[in-house]
């Protein structure tokens, strides 16, 4: 390594919200000799811990003023920052203006995004933005040729080792890759603030689309072995797998967090103030889903409707896990279980199979709340606003001659909540609030009638039963019968009513269909493609 490759740390700026090992890692540090420069409570707290330190307003002859808010923005301090060192020009103006070179920036920022996601009121986030913290880290990013700068306190670890295989200097390969982590936590900051103050206006122009988070997860891989996968927190807070509690279990997979995701999104759609409710999910497709009286019977329901794809598949619940639930879960082989609480004995029970992963959430995730959907495409990343349509009995339309009675009325907004889950072409059958069968996926919307058909057969030799529970079954079909086709297969397998969004050319022959199959029909006017 050559000696230009190589920055010697003399002084140091430190400046941190949270001052975790700080003491001990400033402490070496000056140690090894370096000049500490602080502000404010991160100078109070080293030299409580004994350690000399130079107050930034010695160095700017400016005393911290506005609360706080004006001490860092001054050129005596951008200007030791920007220096460029083989610059004869910079140089002399580092002189003229008595402006001291800093070799290491140590800042992490106001907490901004733990303040946002607390649920705190715009002005008090507004308190939180930091504003010379991230000018610089950016300073001192942009001239990483000969300023090291650490955005995380375990970043200053790496300089720590460096200096000490180096004889006190910090190399370029690690002051770049300090500097590139640098510019994406700002950038995250500034993305997590954009987010916030979007949240405060009723039309947003969203001219530039900005996400941004720390990594959580460094994922052995994604879907496949071959493709790297990495496992982030957004902006928003809202309870699911990004932050859960992992109470047992191996390390989460690409594929179980995409499940996990998928089944804890469904089962929260069911207040679980009506009833329980349980669903399983396989390949981010709910295979059954069930409400009922008590946790254990929703999810021995839901996993009846298709024991065979149910099988490695992921448990969603929307009330707290008892020892009755976690009997019945293990007793199957089950990935991942993923609920709000659970009690000791169910936690007790389920840690006999140490390989299913257990994740608690706290709270459900609220169906109604705004956020973002996000796709990548060549060149492009595709943004849609998460699919929170619901809809109620009243705001059905009745087209068939015959209207759903109570029992058919509740098993089709069952179906109408669980096809909204399912990928399209979609296809749910429903009786007795549980899934009978579904279809998923497919090209044509007869074909997921024929599939969903073809599962709920399968169960009932599975489980024994006398006929299929597609027989008196509500059906619903997440867009609209483009032909009577669909219609008329659903009622050939005991479909006693469907749902559907309406809309297509041909409504009239759909409906007459349904008449004449003495179906009743009522249209939402709401499309759930999944894709």
């Amino acid at each position: 390594m050559s000696d230009t490759d190589l920055v010697v740390i003399k002084r140091a700026l430190i400046s941190v919200s949270d001052k975790s090992g700080l003491a001990e890692r400033a402490g070496t540090l000056a140690q090894a000799g370096v000049e500490l420069i602080s502000t404010g409570g991160t100078l109070q707290a080293l030299r409580d811990a004994g350690l000399e330190a130079r107050d930034v307003s010695e160095v700017t002859g400016y005393p911290e003023m506005m609360d706080g808010r004006v001490k860092t923005l001054h050129p005596r301090v951008h200007g030791g920052l920007l220096a460029r060192r083989e610059r004869e020009d910079d140089l002399a103006a580092m002189e003229a203006h008595a402006i001291p070179g800093i070799d290491l920036l140590v800042v992490n920022l106001y907490p901004f995004e733990e303040t946002a996601r607390s649920g705190a009121g715009i002005e008090a986030c507004i308190e939180k933005i930091d504003v010379g913290g991230p000018a610089m880290i950016r300073a001192a990013a942009k001239n990483h040729r000969h300023v090291a700068v650490c955005v995380d306190m375990r970043d200053l670890d790496k300089v720590l080792e460096a200096m000490a295989r180096h004889e006190g200097a910090a190399p370029l390969s690690l002051r770049r890759h300090l500097a590139a982590k640098a510019f994406a936590r700002t950038a995250a900051y500034d993305s997590a603030i954009a987010c916030r103050m979007e949240a405060e206006i009723d039309k947003p122009a969203r001219s530039w689309f900005t996400l941004g988070g720390p990594r959580l997860q460094k994922l052995r891989y994604g879907e496949n072995p071959h493709q790297d996968a990495t496992l982030y927190a957004a902006p928003e807070a809202r309870p699911g797998v990004a932050s859960a509690r992992q109470v047992q279990g191996k390390e989460l997979s690409y594929n179980n967090i995409a499940d996990a995701d998928a089944a804890f999104e469904l089962v929260s759609e069911f207040d679980p103030g009506d009833s329980a409710a349980a669903v399983i999910i396989k390949h981010a497709n709910p295979c059954g889903a069930a409400q009922a009286d008590n946790p254990a019977s929703a999810y021995e329901r839901a996993f009846a409707a298709d024991p065979v794809s149910a099988f490695g598949g992921i448990a969603a619940f929307n009330r707290s896990l008892d020892a009755a639930t976690a009997d019945a879960i293990s007793r199957n082989f089950t990935e991942v279980v993923i609920a709000p609480d659970a009690e000791d004995a169910a936690l007790d029970i389920l840690s006999g199979k140490k390989n299913v992963r257990v994740l608690l959430t706290g709270a459900l995730a609220d169906p109604d709340a705004a956020g973002w959907m996000l796709k990548s495409v060549a060149g492009g990343l595709l943004v849609q606003a998460r699919d929170t349509g619901r809809v109620s009995a009243s705001q059905l339309k009745v087209v068939t001659q015959r209207a759903p009675d109570e029992d058919e009325m509740a098993d089709l907004l069952f179906a109408w909540r669980l096809v909204k889950h399912v990928k399209s072409n979609a296809i749910v059958f429903a009786r007795d609030q549980r899934s009978a069968g579904i279809g998923m996926g497919q090209t044509s919307r007869v074909e997921a009638v024929r599939l969903a058909v073809r599962k709920a057969e399968d169960a009932a030799k599975e489980n024994g039963w006398d006929e299929p529970r597609t027989k008196g079954s509500a059906c619903a079909s997440d867009a609209f019968f483009p032909f009577p086709d669909g219609v008329l297969e659903a009622a050939a397998a005991g479909a006693r009513c469907i749902i559907q969004p309406g809309g297509s050319v041909r409504d009239a022959e759909v409906i007459a269909a349904a008449d004449e199959a003495g179906l009743a029909m009522v249209f939402t006017g709401m499309r759930h493609f999944r894709h």
